[in-house]
């Protein structure tokens, strides 16, 4: 079976927004503030450690203005965790999926943020929380309310009688994600949610969203859910993006029928357990699920990377959403301990993989952050940001949209060997090297290569390139990398 996945996504650059935490900002003058703006709200410093349950007050309005600072750091997409009414600030506990939260500017945000981000060519995604919903869900809410008579018992999986929604000293007798009674799970078994969360789907499409990225999408194994949902989603926009949250082998959902890629951690774990090495903190990487960890050389590095590579088709390896570390992560600066060699070369990586890559909020600039809730801190004020991290992110990002290599040519692992590893993006004639050198000391790396041209001229990056016909010689300072042209 042919598989088709959309062509901008091979070419894109994503940037994942938390909403709460990046930007404030105000509607035009000419649309008032909602009764919730407006009310006198209790809102967490900016700069204040984060908490599990405060606001910051990070609206849409506030990534409206700054869609012109994403266009000049080479963004073409954004990714937005959830952005649905619900009770709390990561908007995974949905209340209603037709409307967006108020504090973050409500639905007239959403349609001016989508409009004005076309206007700069960015794509918007958004987060479909399909698997679970709430207690404040207005169908559960309603069997809290009257029991046994509510016309909606088969939309959840309740298991006997009392509910007990927040006791937690009894029984909670309803199904909910990872035992917390406050996300009640979907019956998908039932026509109605099902049919509920198709049109759901159906409604944003129509409104203007560019695809969905899907939460926990391997809890929902009802036969045939997702490539329905596939289907009815590409009748409506055949390029929309379908990426679903999936930390490990993803084949069973990645035949074509259902997703068009996930966000793709096996990619992310290798990379750091290559160019953080010892240097990774295990105690913010152990409960997750991956594993950056041990510490990796070249060939073993190499190793992980062409199993993944070998693991998908090629046309789903080009829409696969790359990254370094998200919302659900700490950052990848925490996690190697402040070692800013660490991000630089797993950056110049990220941006040379097949797949789309993606920059979590605020990695541009610095910013640290452990595990949940320190990893979304508010996005820093501009004299806290670290100008040479951002100049990389730059320079990196606008060197995979110049070379189309970078994007969609085949990938080929010219030399692994110890601390040095190097590759190259082949897409006809166009060859684009990439070489890497984690160790403490300067490195020498020798090598031949059978290539349609032989790139020479260095466009990122230290040290030194010979070459005579077929071979080449690199020197790399330490903790360093390159890229060749």
């Amino acid at each position: 079976m042919a598989i088709h996945t959309p062509d901008w996504v091979k070419h894109a650059v994503f940037y994942q927004i938390f909403p709460d935490r990046f930007a404030k900002g105000k509607p035009p003058a000419n649309l008032p503030l909602s009764p919730v703006q407006t009310s006198d709200v209790p809102l967490e410093l900016w700069d204040s450690p984060p908490t599990i349950q405060g606001y910051k007050g990070g609206n849409l309005w506030g990534v409206i203005d700054q869609l012109d600072y994403l266009v000049e750091l080479g963004i073409t997409a954004i990714y937005f965790t959830p952005v649905f009414q619900s009770a709390c600030n990561h908007r995974y506990h949905t209340h209603d999926y037709y409307q967006v939260d108020p504090l973050l500017g409500g639905n007239e945000a959403l349609r001016s943020l989508i409009d004005q981000a076309h206007d700069r060519h960015i794509r918007v995604v958004l987060d479909g929380v399909f698997n679970h919903a709430s207690r404040g869900f207005f169908f559960f809410n309603d069997i809290l309310e009257n029991g046994p008579y509510s016309p909606w018992l088969d939309w959840f999986k309740i298991q006997g009688w009392p509910l007990s929604a927040y006791d937690g000293s009894y029984p909670a007798n309803y199904e909910s994600w990872v035992d917390n009674r406050a996300l009640p799970v979907f019956n998908h078994h039932n026509p109605g949610p099902r049919e509920y969360i198709m049109q759901v789907a159906e409604y944003w499409l129509k409104f203007g969203i560019d695809g969905w990225r899907l939460d926990v999408p391997f809890e929902i194994t009802v036969e045939g859910f997702w490539q329905e949902f596939r289907d009815r989603v590409k009748a409506i926009n055949p390029d929309a993006y379908i990426v679903g949250e999936v930390w490990g082998d993803s084949r069973q959902w990645l035949d074509g029928t259902q997703f068009d890629g996930v966000m793709n951690y096996l990619f992310t774990a290798p990379t750091i357990a290559f160019t953080a090495g010892d240097r990774v903190d295990l105690a913010e990487v152990e409960d997750r699920s991956y594993s950056p960890y041990p510490a990796l050389d070249a060939e073993g590095y190499a190793s992980k990377i062409q199993y993944l590579l070998d693991l998908y088709p090629w046309d789903i390896q080009l829409t696969q959403l790359n990254l370094l570390d998200s919302h659900d992560t700490a950052r990848l600066i925490s996690i190697a301990q402040g070692d800013r060699a660490s991000v630089e070369l797993a950056t110049l990586l990220l941006m040379s993989f097949p797949g789309a890559p993606s920059i979590y909020y605020g990695d541009e600039v610095g910013l640290e952050g452990k595990l949940d809730p320190d990893c979304r801190r508010g996005f820093p004020a501009r004299d806290q940001w670290n100008g040479d991290v951002l100049a990389y992110h730059r320079q990196l990002i606008a060197l995979r949209l110049r070379y189309p290599a970078l994007r969609i040519g085949k990938y080929q692992v010219l030399h692994a060997q110890g601390d040095g590893y190097v590759f190259a993006r082949v897409l006809g004639d166009a060859v684009v090297m990439v070489a890497v050198n984690v160790g403490l000391k300067e490195t020498t790396l020798e090598f031949e290569i059978e290539m349609p041209t032989y790139p020479d001229q260095q466009v990122y990056g230290q040290g030194e390139v010979w070459r005579m016909d077929q071979r080449y010689r690199l020197v790399l300072p330490a903790r360093t990398g390159m890229m060749v042209v």
